[in-house]
């Protein structure tokens, strides 16, 4: 079946308004380029959204948006006002002329089951001058244990100028090489030094955070702190829901890190805004009563057939080990860590909503059935479509 696949990497202009307080960006501007130019117009500005640079404002935009500043300020389509999205006639709408329930569905339903997003129009927040950053890394050997339960009990609960995320990878140390996994506890804190020893050594005195693990730096110069290397790179996302992972499910969990050897796992704390939002208000529905979201990596430099396959089957294996303690009736998962093991049309792209259900429970909950009315107003042909788009009712009726 022929297709056409738009690309956007040259729609990548950016008009900030500092009167307003706002940005156009075009759908194909990157993170780091948006970023960037917003801090050169006014350096206590900044954009909530992710930390890997290279990726575009429209997938970005589309999806959920998450970063360092979601549990003070939300997630970008909750700071997302407006929009230029060609439909299916080819008309050019804006907020002014688009469906309120379009408008709603490209804003974390994905943007490419329902038109061509040209660009976004942004609420850019005021953030503080000075932001402090810090990396503290413990050795599983180092009895590391304790200290990421209580991460785990005071992560989702800190103040909302506070975000600690604990990255987890396997490391090579001694002389000998010894394979253990360290958890990195990378935090970034909207305040000075001064304002944040005391409100960790209050919630969280076993980090044993010191003022020589912490630098000063402008929000932009944060950005770069903490971010990752990436490869051949394959991830996966799930969400923790009023569970925590006691000390012997941990080991075990590390134990099997250690095997896999380049599996390594994000874990980012919710609450603050986060546990504000109705699930309801945007397509994304991964809100409140979710305590972290878990990101698995695994990445690696050959290309051969039997190490990919090697490395993915070892990638399924950790997330079964994993599937007893994250959030279930569905699994949750996030729209642009595509995962076609939740489920995937036919490859002519025949989109059916029995099958696309299986998928988009997992990604929109109960968000998904409306998703699909408005699929059925806006494209009922089904012109826009890809392996795990929105379908269309009145397409599957006529075929």
């Amino acid at each position: 079946m022929p297709y056409v696949i738009i690309d956007l990497l040259h729609l990548n202009s950016i008009d900030v308004n500092l009167e307003e307080e706002t940005a156009w960006v075009e759908s194909g501007a990157i993170l780091g380029k948006i970023y960037y130019t917003i801090a050169m117009k006014n350096n206590s500005l900044a954009f909530p959204s992710g930390v890997c640079f290279s990726v575009g404002a429209g997938g970005q935009l589309s999806s959920a948006g998450h970063g360092n500043l979601m549990r003070k300020f939300g997630l970008s389509i909750d700071n997302t006002i407006d929009a230029k999205i060609v439909d299916v006639n080819g008309n050019i709408l804006d907020r002014r002329s688009i469906e309120k329930d379009l408008f709603w569905a490209i804003r974390g339903g994905g943007g490419a089951s329902f038109g061509v997003i040209l660009s976004w129009k942004l609420k850019l927040i005021q953030v503080t001058l000075e932001v402090t950053v810090f990396n503290v890394k413990r050795n599983v050997n180092e009895d590391v244990t304790d200290v990421f339960y209580k991460w785990q009990l005071i992560a989702p609960k800190l103040h909302k100028d506070l975000f600690i995320r604990a990255q987890h990878n396997v490391v090579q140390i001694g002389e000998h090489g010894e394979k253990v996994v360290q958890v990195s506890f990378i935090g970034q804190f909207l305040g000075t030094i001064e304002r944040l020893l005391p409100l960790i050594n209050e919630s969280f005195p076993e980090l044993g955070l010191k003022k020589s693990d912490c630098s000063s730096m402008s929000w932009i110069n944060s950005t770069f702190f903490g971010m990752v290397n990436q490869s051949i790179l394959l991830l996966k996302l799930y969400w923790m829901n009023q569970k925590t992972l006691n000390q012997f499910i941990s080991k075990s969990m590390w134990k099997l890190m250690i095997e896999g050897e380049t599996l390594s796992m994000q874990w980012n704390p919710y609450g603050g805004r986060m546990e504000e939002i109705s699930p309801s208000k945007t397509p994304f529905p991964h809100r409140a009563g979710n305590l972290f979201m878990i990101q698995y990596f695994n990445s690696w430099t050959e290309e051969c057939p039997k190490t990919i396959e090697r490395h993915v089957n070892f990638s399924r294996l950790f997330y079964e080990f994993m599937t007893p303690y994250v959030s279930n009736s569905p699994t949750e998962a996030l729209l642009n860590y595509r995962d076609v093991d939740i489920g995937a049309n036919h490859p002519s792209n025949l989109t059916k909503i029995d099958v696309a259900r299986t998928y988009g429970s997992k990604y929109f909950k109960e968000n998904f059935e409306r998703l699909v009315s408005v699929k059925t107003k806006v494209d009922p042909d089904n012109f826009f479509r890809h392996e795990q788009s929105i379908p269309s009712r009145l397409y599957e009726i006529h075929i």
